[in-house]
């Protein structure tokens, strides 16, 4: 099917290497993706870290015993109080770590720019640990961060949660285990093309199939690793794909962004659709002419500076204001 994705962003797409399969990924065989995704890292120049910055790493301790890491950045003076966004990695909820440089350098980055405390998460991923474990690592980050405010410099009634692409679905799953167990409201839940539903029924589901950056067939098998074969069953809890929620009242105004070209993009839609049907305040935005993950693959383009200045004004609205 052709695309008539936005010339800038053709370009950068073009650029980007791809897997023996034709796409970016091949999440066929995942631990050989994930090989060849942290050979690539490797291969990127380091970035140097921001003095301004101040970064340390907090290890939560879990139920099971294990440990669960979560990276603080503070962009200046610890003493005075500042909003925080905990913040969820992309990858599909197969890919990635909190750990990774550039994911460092991005929140680092971030927290600077708006002028808040960035607690990033080292979810665990799947198919070793899956759904909802990663969303209860992201319920136990935001109310370790609700309860422990005040040691880490931050206001507690000044935090959002935050997450794209598969972190997406770690954020609102988190979002709808804080509202049900009475934890204390986020200030705001933003979703850049987030991965909400495993069902795949959706036009836009069946349509982007040959853009080589997370295709339909890279979405079914991250599914199949986050459910098992749960995927497309009629009881899999929201916890699990928060788009199979039905209740959606409660939940923080919400910022979802997602392009015209975007394999979750009905989806998530239709998830902005209801929750505003369910009273929460929604800013939604639909990228015409752009793909999945545009934002980073193609960072200089006057899209993905348009999406950005729109992102961080209604960051510091929600956060500061």
């Amino acid at each position: 099917m052709a695309h008539d994705i936005d010339p800038e962003l053709a370009a950068a797409l073009a650029a980007l290497p791809k897997a023996p399969n034709g796409a970016l990924l091949d999440l066929s065989d995942i631990p050989v993706c994930r090989e060849r995704v942290a050979a690539a890292e490797e291969w990127l120049p380091a970035p140097e870290p921001d003095p301004r910055v101040k970064s340390e790493t907090l290890s939560l301790p879990r139920a099971d015993g294990t440990v669960l890491d979560v990276l603080m950045f503070h962009p200046g003076d610890p003493d005075r109080a500042r909003p925080a966004l905990v913040h969820f990695h992309a990858g599909g909820q197969v890919l990635g770590s909190a750990h990774d440089r550039t994911a460092r350098a991005y929140c680092a980055d971030l927290a600077l720019r708006l002028d808040v405390v960035l607690a990033a998460v080292d979810y665990r991923l799947a198919p070793e640990t899956p759904a909802p474990g990663a969303a209860e690592d992201g319920h136990l980050a935001y109310t370790y961060l609700t309860a422990h405010a005040a040691e880490h410099g931050i206001d507690p009634d000044r935090i959002g949660l935050a997450g794209a692409s598969g972190g997406g679905a770690v954020a609102t799953a988190a979002a709808l285990m804080v509202r049900d167990r009475g934890g204390r409201p986020p200030r705001l839940l933003s979703l850049h093309y987030p991965m909400l539903d495993d069902r795949g029924v959706t036009r836009s589901s069946r349509e982007i199939t040959d853009l080589g950056v997370w295709d339909r067939q890279e979405n079914l098998y991250a599914w199949a690793a986050v459910l098992g074969d749960r995927v497309g069953a009629p009881d899999v809890h929201p916890y699990s794909a928060p788009g199979r929620a039905t209740d959606l009242g409660g939940l923080p105004d919400t910022f979802i962004a997602v392009g015209q070209f975007d394999v979750f993009r009905d989806e998530d839609i239709d998830f902005a659709r209801r929750l505003i049907a369910a009273g929460v305040p929604v800013d939604l935005h639909v990228y015409a002419h752009a793909f999945h993950s545009w934002d980073v693959f193609a960072p200089h383009s006057a899209l993905a500076r348009t999406f950005e200045q729109t992102w961080h004004d209604y960051l510091r609205r929600h956060l500061h204001g």
